[in-house]
């Protein structure tokens, strides 16, 4: 679980690739890098949301999509969106109906400097979560969320935060 010797590329200001480095001096630098997330609705228009564990280094017990990680080195985005949904939420990712792109986001300060490809699917579950990464997994309807957003923000991972004030509509 998020070990500091994870290797990702580090890219620049156009997201392209100029290097490579270790994942704990790539955050302690504040290099740009890439990642993924996927919000997962359900079939009645609830979305998944996960609460990422205690242990993790980043935000941790703070609501976020419902799969999030980093893009490792060499991999690309849609390679790792495939690979990150089964290491956390434990389903296979050929059963995430509709699974596809729907907005890009450049890397900033909310992001902790990753430029994001936000992605959806529907699936209903049930789901066999990671305990090392997701702390919980629970549906909310976009309305609660707005609410959650409005009365207790600190919830919130700073990056789903960004991505849903900025999901397209």
């Amino acid at each position: 679980m998020n070990p500091p010797d994870e290797r990702f590329d580090i890219v620049d200001r156009d997201d392209r690739v100029v290097g490579s480095g270790l994942r704990s001096e790539i955050h302690a630098r504040g290099l740009l890098h890439r990642a993924v997330h996927l919000w997962l609705f359900h079939e009645d228009g609830r979305i998944l949301l996960q609460k990422r564990s205690l242990s993790k280094d980043r935000e941790p017990g703070r609501w976020t999509s419902s799969v999030s990680g980093h893009v490792n080195s060499g991999e690309e985005y849609d390679t790792a969106m495939k690979r990150e949904i089964p290491e956390e939420i434990g389903i296979p990712t050929a059963t995430c109906q509709g699974l596809g792109r729907i907005k890009y986001f450049p890397a900033c300060d909310a992001t902790d400097q990753e430029f994001v490809w936000l992605y959806r699917a529907t699936h209903s579950g049930p789901f066999q979560p990671d305990p090392s990464e997701v702390a919980g997994l629970e549906w909310f309807t976009p309305t609660q969320i707005d609410q959650m957003l409005v009365h207790q923000p600190g919830d919130f991972s700073s990056c789903l935060k960004m991505l849903w004030k900025q999901r397209p509509r």
